[in-house]
């Protein structure tokens, strides 16, 4: 795995991917999206460890990434990888409306702050995830630290409760102790949303 080619370095290397993986109490045999896969280290943690019977979608703007994944698939024979190039607020191509169990972002929302198409992003993750489905994001707290990305496209969790109810998702889990220790705390937050 080379990381993620685009962004410099990969989350692997300072966040735990069990600690949020565990976070989604996931049963073992969903459909699961890592949108914004990057290296995909989640994407493969969750196929190895934790959804012996479930699907998993890798999703990412990059072509580069998803090679790297469709090289990782191809090398190890996974029937139930699934990978997407796709411009997420465009559209996720071949998903299926009301077919996803959970859609995981791991520092990737802000980025749709950015580039301000974050309403267009979470209407095609409300048209993907199932009716009791989840929409979970871990992303760096709204602190102006050098780590991370500028100040400006961080939310807090609030503007993210205010942005994901005009489309009829309410908050439904709130962790704001997770991540790496910086002198601040806790890095990060991990929020859901599932439709009202």
């Amino acid at each position: 795995m080379n990381g993620h080619r685009a962004h410099g370095f990969s989350s692997v290397h300072f966040l735990d991917s069990d600690e949020i993986i565990s976070e989604l109490n996931l049963k073992g045999d969903e459909t699961f999206m890592d949108a914004g896969c990057g290296d995909g280290h989640i994407a493969i943690k969750v196929l190895d460890d934790y959804l012996p019977n479930g699907t998993v979608y890798a999703v990412d703007v990059y072509d580069a990434s998803i090679e790297d994944m469709e090289t990782y698939k191809n090398e190890n024979n996974v029937e139930n990888l699934i990978n997407i190039e796709a411009d997420i607020p465009k559209g996720i191509p071949g998903v299926e409306d009301e077919s996803v169990d959970v859609v995981l972002m791991v520092n990737v929302f802000h980025g749709f702050k950015a580039s301000r198409t974050a309403d267009d992003a979470i209407d095609e993750f409300a048209r993907i995830i199932k009716r009791d489905g989840k929409i979970a994001i871990m992303d760096y707290k709204a602190w102006d630290v050098p780590k991370g990305p500028p100040t400006a496209f961080r939310s807090h969790p609030s503007e993210l409760e205010e942005l994901f109810a005009k489309h009829g998702l309410k908050m439904t889990y709130l962790n704001e102790e997770i991540g790496e220790d910086i002198p601040e705390g806790k890095s990060h937050y991990f929020i859901v949303f599932q439709k009202e």
